[in-house]
């Protein structure tokens, strides 16, 4: 009982290890969005937007630091590679100091282009959700800080519940990351690999991921929609993605 209660926590819950970048796998053109963001117009190669995004030269803005905000970019290609990592390169930051928010969400779902409650996007979702949490609503005793990462599986049957912070949803253990307002570049990487999802950061500016939590036993359906989501409420930031870069990590087993 005791090697298996260790490997049933080592599967599901958090824990801390580094892992330098992995710059030697494909990188998918059609998953990936880097500059420059060529296009006519406000119009990008694969790639759909939604509510209040914006295209610059040097960043694409979800949301303004502006109250009651939805924005998404959201890939026009299903995706069908079985083991996968995406590096988001993303910056967070406003004026608020001690109140703000929301945050914003990775998505692999079969419906995209859903404007909705969600940081975003749509509740009641199918698929994957990794969400950036940058405000506590949670009123009862709270276990952790914010900025919080999570992440969410959905068969399209559960409410992400903003007034728990999706606590009674999330696959595990999530970590808190205090990525906002910092002046250097800040990442985050969801990797899946045989059934296995980590999620990993990088804010300390040291091209050195650090793992967040990682889940293993965890289905996703092939053929599903990428896409990145923000929102603000009464409270506000900037929310940007400045890069995504999807990389094919198939390797026999």
């Amino acid at each position: 009982m005791g090697l298996l209660r260790s490997a049933l926590l080592i599967s599901f819950f958090s824990f801390i290890y580094t892992e330098e970048w992995n710059t030697h796998e494909y990188m998918i053109r059609e998953h990936s969005l880097v500059k420059p963001y060529q296009g006519l117009g406000t119009s990008i190669p694969y790639w759909d937007f939604l509510g209040s995004t914006i295209v610059t030269n040097n960043y694409i803005r979800l949301t303004a630091d502006v109250q009651s905000l939805r924005g998404a970019i959201w890939n026009k290609v299903q995706c069908y590679l079985r083991n996968w990592e995406m590096h988001i390169q993303f910056k967070v930051h406003g004026h608020g100091k001690d109140l703000f928010g929301d945050g914003f969400a990775f998505w692999y779902v079969k419906e995209p282009m859903q404007e909705g409650d969600v940081f975003g996007s749509k509740d009641f979702f199918t698929g994957l959700a990794v969400i950036m949490d940058t405000y506590s609503n949670h009123n009862g005793p709270h276990n952790h800080g914010h900025p919080y990462i999570s992440a969410m599986i959905n068969n399209g049957t559960l409410h992400y519940d903003h007034d728990r912070d999706g606590t009674h949803t999330q696959l595990s253990s999530g970590c808190v990351s205090k990525f906002r307002n910092l002046e250097h570049d800040t990442y985050v990487s969801i990797k899946y690999v045989h059934d296995t999802l980590t999620v990993s950061t990088d804010i300390d500016n040291r091209q050195i991921f650090k793992e967040c939590f990682t889940v293993a036993g965890v289905k996703l359906p092939l053929g599903y929609f990428l896409g990145v989501s923000a929102a603000t409420g009464d409270l506000s930031d900037a929310h940007d993605i400045i890069s995504l870069k999807m990389y094919d990590l198939s390797t026999p087993r």
